[in-house]
């Protein structure tokens, strides 16, 4: 397909698309934001931003110009704009609009260069750019784009391969260019929300079905707002109240240099200020500690309409206060790998799990936030890994609920430990019982050598196969299921009872049908074992072994 220029219906198609693809994600983009406040809904803002738009679109004409859509869009959004994010997405709208004044089609060049304005006036609204966010993603969606603007290239649809796929460049830096990001773990919600539009966009000129439309989801998305409220509390909060307003009406002669002195006027008195204008309105939003010497300033201007003033700090108490009282008696976290393991800790009730293990030991921030998450007075971590153990007793020391870590050193132990828990054993009886179920335990695991060495007088060299028991090498084989059998027949040898119960956990890299004809070869040789076959998925280790 070779899109050469848009018109004023085509135009509207886009943006009721990427309207109804933000919708469909809004919840995943709220849940990236970082920070419990009235307006950190960053995905519902940008929703309720868009449908101001939406609803006059809906009322035009089939026959219109790409300029009356701009218009429209332009003028709609800012009505509607909530929150800082909206507010920014209204502006990158109205300078778009500004570059197509009196355009009744559009074409690449004219797109990008409207890219570029629309950056311009959403910097200019906000009085401190941050990057990491979505002013970030949408400037280098239109440094991208710049190309495009001198003509020679005018198929739309590879301005739009091109402006998406630097979206996506953008977000994934977002971490590194704003820390609190990076600690939280996830991209910046408005700047996700922005390349959902534009990936809308894209599927109204290609005929995309939005429903086929896959929207990448980060990892870990769910713990942001839990594991901050114990950190974002009423004393880190600098600025209590989330004012917001629009100044209509306004008095004759207000101008552009106007709109720059309040702007800062309000920087002295608050933070995450955004003021944006339309031809006959200002929309504003500010964080302060006196909304209403704000208002009293705001009125020289014009009169003031549809005013919201919300208590951040009130809302957190009423936040933490919610936490507390949903607070469970109980929880479980493990450190896991592999889809199959995750699912076997889900299905014996762990609470959460962490991603992590050989080479990519979890931080102590990340299990303290993982403790915060789960709310529970009581919670038993499960590091299953002994490069971990530590980690998790430093993140003990840093929570205020009581935290039981459970020295399990590997998979299979804490898999013992989970199923030993009982909801209705006291704390210390299942601490207890949970102890003595992981020393039950033999543990081994099948892997590769990673380089030459020397282990316990035994030449290793790399690539070689190699069975750890309990912490040891103990086989070093060319062979993955034959050095399999002979970590278990010492495993077994170990357990020195007559009725064993083995399960193998088979990684990412053994099939099924390989993993049964190795449990066949086992039952051959142990007849009175009971040998379980569990699809682990775990990835670098090709078995995991349990002998109890």
């Amino acid at each position: 397909m070779n899109i050469t220029t848009i018109n004023g219906a085509m135009l509207r198609n886009m943006f009721l698309s990427g309207a109804a693809l933000l919708e469909q994600n809004k919840a995943h983009i709220d849940a990236l934001n970082v920070f419990p406040v009235p307006d950190g809904d960053t995905g519902t803002n940008m929703c309720m931003t868009m449908r101001g738009a939406i609803k006059e679109l809906k009322t035009l004409p089939d026959d219109i110009s790409v300029d009356q859509v701009m218009t429209v869009v332009a003028s709609g959004s800012l009505r509607g704009a909530r929150g800082n994010s909206g507010v920014i997405l209204s502006q990158l709208f109205r300078g778009f609009a500004k570059r197509v004044k009196g355009n009744v089609e559009l074409d690449a060049s004219t797109f990008a260069l409207a890219l570029n304005d629309g950056t311009q006036a959403a910097y200019k609204a906000v009085m401190k750019p941050r990057e990491g966010t979505i002013l970030t993603v949408s400037r280098m969606m239109a440094e991208a784009a710049a190309p495009f603007a001198n003509g020679k290239n005018p198929n739309v649809n590879e301005l739009f391969d091109t402006i998406l796929e630097a979206g996506e460049t953008a977000l994934a830096l977002t971490p590194t260019l704003l820390p609190v990001l990076k600690e939280a773990g996830v991209v910046d919600s408005g700047g996700k929300g922005l390349l959902i539009i534009y990936r809308g966009f894209a599927a109204a000129l290609s005929g995309e079905d939005l429903s086929e439309i896959e929207i990448a989801v980060e990892e870990p998305v769910e713990t942001n707002e839990q594991a901050d409220l114990e950190s974002f509390t009423t004393d880190t909060i600098e600025f209590g109240y989330c004012t917001e307003f629009f100044i209509v009406r306004l008095v004759p002669g207000f101008s552009e240099k106007d709109l720059d002195v309040f702007r800062e006027h309000l920087m002295r008195i608050g933070d995450s200020v955004v003021v944006a204008s339309d031809a006959d309105m200002v929309k504003v939003h500010v964080h302060s500690d006196c909304p209403g010497k704000i208002l009293q300033m705001a009125m020289r201007y014009g009169e003031l309409d549809r005013l919201k003033i919300e208590n951040m700090r009130e809302q957190n108490r009423q936040l933490l206060e919610n936490r507390r009282r949903n607070e469970a008696e109980y929880a479980m976290i493990a450190v896991s790998t592999g889809e199959g393991v995750n699912a076997i800790f889900s299905d014996l009730s762990v609470n959460k799990i962490i991603q992590g293990g050989q080479t990519m030991n979890p931080s102590i921030d990340t299990i303290v936030n993982a403790i915060r998450l789960v709310n529970a007075r009581n919670v038993f971590v499960l590091p299953n890994n002994s490069n971990i153990i530590l980690a998790a007793e430093q993140a003990k020391e840093l929570c205020d609920v009581n935290v039981i870590v459970l020295p399990t050193k590997t998979i299979p132990q804490g898999i013992a430990a989970a199923m030993t828990f009982n909801p209705d054993d006291g704390v210390e009886e299942n601490k207890a019982n949970m102890l003595e179920a992981i020393e039950q335990v033999i543990s081994g695991a099948i892997t590769y050598a990673v380089r030459d060495t020397q282990y316990n007088g035994t030449k290793i060299n790399s690539g070689d196969i190699i069975g750890i028991m309990d912490g040891d090498i103990v086989v070093v084989n060319g062979e993955v299921d034959e050095a399999g059998l002979m970590l278990l027949r010492k495993m077994i040898a170990k357990r020195a009872q007559s009725d064993p119960v083995v399960t193998l956990f088979h990684g990412e890299s053994v099939d099924k049908e390989r993993a049964e004809a190795l449990a066949e070869q086992v039952n051959e040789e142990f007849p009175d074992a009971e040998v379980l076959i569990q699809d682990g998925g775990q990835p670098l280790y090709y078995y995991y072994f349990s002998v109890e």
